[in-house]
């Protein structure tokens, strides 16, 4: 049986902070090196098509990146992780992984996490602002459009006090493009 004091960590970086939906116990402001948010994903699915692919962030190689760390009991394990399977696992674009993050708290924890598959054909690597711009103006995908993800994102990355200037221009810009999305 398992204990109930038991539990493990998960880091989310994008609309995973703002919209887990998974139950958990806790969620802690934390910092995990070794890799960076970056739009650098062409989603085929949530955001996009694959006849016009939308941008999502992912975690690529280098930096470090502040997120969100959501406690969830080990008991929940099972369903957590076939819940975020499903969800971040649709093309295999992210590799599912356990990286340590170290919480606001001090504390170090060891997080389950998705990092981008660089050889992957959804992998985009760095798109200049102009070309970023153009592509999420213009993508919709089954989770809805590409604008209200990333101004969406930005929005609670502020709120949590992390500040990401070029993704920041990105929505500002997209603002005046399309405030009606923007509400």
């Amino acid at each position: 049986m398992n204990n109930p004091d038991q539990h493990f960590w998960v880091f989310g970086y994008g609309s995973l902070m703002w919209k887990p939906g998974f139950q958990h116990d806790a969620a802690v402001p934390a910092r995990m090196s070794g890799v960076h948010r970056s739009p650098c994903i062409y989603s085929w699915v949530h955001r996009g098509t694959q006849d016009y692919p939308g941008i999502v962030l992912g975690l690529d190689q280098g930096g470090s990146c502040r997120g969100m760390a959501f406690k969830v009991a080990d008991h929940d394990r099972a369903r957590v992780m076939d819940y975020l399977r499903e969800r971040e696992l649709v093309t295999n674009v992210y590799r599912e992984t356990s990286r340590p993050a170290q919480l606001d708290t001090g504390e170090i924890v060891a997080c389950t996490v998705f990092v981008v598959r660089r050889n992957h054909d959804q992998y985009a690597g760095r798109l200049d602002h102009d070309a970023l711009v153009e592509r999420i103006a213009k993508a919709q995908g089954q989770s809805g459009d590409n604008i209200t993800y990333f101004a969406n994102t930005v929005d609670h990355m502020k709120q949590m006090g992390i500040r990401d200037h070029a993704l920041e221009r990105v929505v500002s810009e997209l603002k005046t493009r399309s405030p009606d999305q923007l509400k």
